[in-house]
């Protein structure tokens, strides 16, 4: 009997953190990874080096998979669809990862399928541009619509003057995608995952916090969600899945909106482990690693109960402090039901180099965990204790 070979393009920290549960189930991983030095080398045994853009390195890479999945969205579609016409297994398919990997395609996807989106309109020009603020309203948001992540890519235009100063993006792209600034109380997810058979699951809706465009904190389950809005949140999520034929994980970023429809609006997507589904290591049945890995290969999928009222993920990003395992015993002793997952990345300010799990046993208990796994995170990050953590400091 054999066990299959997983391929994954990229080496970032998610192909990095695919490895555990590969390993446990007997699987064989291998990441065509960008570098020597890229998160996911240290924690597999086959990672040639090559460029997700060269479809000679894709082709290559692809002897021998029985699947081949991703880290991230950005091999070009035509590659893909190369892959497919030369026989290899893709997951998800190019067909429905064009649709988060480029926005304007998901917008008009989203409308297609009824589900709630803001108003948004692709515009070549800036005049285009203008004419969408004058008609919807000032401040509208603009987008690239293919390669931007964790803020990058995005803009708020403020005025018909301050929409003078985008030329040089319609430069770079064109069409841009123009949206509605959504009035939103706070950001969601909802995490799904199906297979190529068509079974679907997902994970309790969750509550995100961003800095600067990065996700810096996730709550789960989100508190004080409406019962009905988490489970619509949830349906609109499956139903995305479903009917784009996704495979392997998705995520489904939201702005909750009070009185405002469904009480949602969906902000992107994400066709594969998200950062938003951390939480899950440590805090669900099946981690979002895991399941991803049974997706693409069209395995059952694993229960995706919560194993704790609230778990809390704090992200750690790069700071002063170079020497992470250094600052370890501080971090543990400090708190010893903390769970650390390190990236194995150089230390460069504001790059996401791990994360902090931890679980509470009470609802009650959220601001408690959050305070903790918050002090953890910045342990560290700057390698000493700090004197005082607030949660207004993690906002």
């Amino acid at each position: 009997m054999t066990f299959p070979v997983i391929g994954v393009v990229g080496g970032g920290q998610l192909a990095r953190m695919m490895a555990p549960p590969a390993t446990a189930l007997g699987f064989e991983l291998r990441v065509l990874a960008e570098g020597e030095d890229v998160s996911a080398v240290a924690a597999v045994a086959t990672a040639p080096i090559g460029d997700y853009k060269d479809l000679d390195a894709l082709l290559e890479f692809s002897k021998g998979l029985d699947v081949l999945t991703f880290d991230h969205e950005h091999v070009p579609t035509g590659h893909l669809q190369a892959l497919l016409d030369a026989g290899v297994n893709v997951q998800p398919g190019p067909d429905a990862l064009v649709n988060a990997q480029d926005k304007l395609v998901m917008r008009a996807a989203i409308d297609r399928l009824g589900l709630p989106n803001p108003e948004w309109s692709a515009v070549h020009t800036v005049d285009e541009l203008v004419a969408f603020g004058d008609q919807i309203g000032w401040p509208v948001v603009l987008k690239t619509p293919r390669g931007g992540y964790d803020g990058k890519g995005v803009r708020i235009v403020d005025s018909a003057d301050d929409a003078l100063e985008t030329e040089d993006w319609f430069q770079a792209m064109s069409p841009l995608l123009a949206e509605a600034k959504v009035e939103f109380s706070r950001e969601l997810s909802a995490l799904v995952a199906r297979t190529p058979s068509g079974e679907s699951r997902a994970w309790p809706v969750v509550h995100t916090i961003q800095v600067d465009g990065v996700c810096d904190e996730v709550i789960a389950p989100a508190q004080n969600i409406p019962v009905e809005v988490a489970a619509a949140a949830e349906e609109a999520a499956l139903r995305i899945a479903n009917e784009l034929g996704v495979t392997g994980v998705m995520a489904a970023e939201l702005f909750e909106t009070p009185g405002v429809g469904a009480g949602f609006l969906i902000n992107e997507l994400a066709m594969r482990p998200h950062n938003t589904g951390h939480w899950t290591q440590d805090g669900s049945i099946t981690s979002q690693f895991e399941q991803h890995l049974r997706a693409v290969l069209d395995l059952p999928l694993g229960a995706t109960d919560a194993l704790a009222p609230v778990t809390v993920m704090k992200n750690f990003l790069g700071g002063d402090n170079q020497d992470l395992f250094k600052a370890f015993p501080l971090a543990l002793a400090y708190e010893p039901a903390a769970k650390v997952h390190s990236y194995g990345k150089s230390v460069r300010p504001g790059r996401k180099i791990g994360h902090v799990n931890l679980v509470g046993s009470s609802v009650s208990d959220v601001d408690s965990v959050r305070q903790r796994a918050t002090v953890v995170a910045n342990i560290i990050r700057d390698g000493r204790k700090p004197e005082q953590t607030t949660l207004e400091e993690t906002a």
